[in-house]
């Protein structure tokens, strides 16, 4: 089937996994995964939002130097980063520095932390999950965006966030198993729940 490669242990799965050693444990252990909590959906939007432009796999390999520049994303920390912390970030060759990107990672976090008053991050974020959404049955079925990650964009930029545009959103999504978007026949298929799914 279009959009499935068969590994040499047999299992199916998504064709850009196996481009990878890495991408191949993203894929089998955490994308399409229901991610709930403040802290972690910080990191994925700041994550995703480093990747405009990017292939992925930079970013991901990169991961963990990023969860060290930004002090584990915990945003009541990220939030009080000055002059000095964004100078030391731009001089920072283990993460991508982009000027644009720190400043969103950073103001974000400010955003985040207001959200608290209105429910949190994770509840504006999971209301946006899709009540049906059909996982692709091939790689021609895959789509950039969708109306749930447009409002998702929209519904965080009025919260005061930047750098989320509904692409971003949509690989959000698609990370944080708030759709399911593993190809039908991979073996990975099903294990995110969408909006079945509650905060831990």
């Amino acid at each position: 089937m279009s959009g499935l490669l068969v590994g040499s242990d047999g299992l199916a799965r998504c064709a850009w996994a196996g481009s990878t050693p890495d991408y191949l444990t993203y894929h089998d252990t955490e994308w399409g995964v229901p991610v709930h909590g403040e802290q972690a959906l910080y990191e994925r939007l700041t994550l995703e939002a480093f990747q405009s432009g990017l292939s992925w796999i930079t970013i991901l390999r990169k991961r963990e130097a990023f969860r060290a520049a930004f002090a584990g994303f915990d945003a009541e920390v990220v939030a009080t980063f000055g002059d000095a912390d964004r100078a030391r970030l731009m001089a920072d060759v283990g993460i991508v520095r982009n000027r644009l990107k720190v400043d969103a990672a950073i103001h974000n976090a400010a955003a985040v932390l207001a959200l608290r008053e209105y429910g949190g991050l994770d509840a504006l974020v999971w209301s946006h999950a899709p009540a049906d959404h059909a996982p692709p049955r091939s790689a021609e079925d895959f789509r950039a965006t969708s109306p749930e990650s447009v409002a998702l964009a929209k519904g965080l930029k009025k919260a005061g966030f930047v750098f989320v545009g509904p692409t971003t959103m949509y690989a959000a999504m698609q990370a944080c198993g708030l759709v399911d978007d593993h190809v039908v026949g991979c073996h990975r298929s099903g294990v995110g729940a969408g909006a079945d799914q509650g905060p831990a």
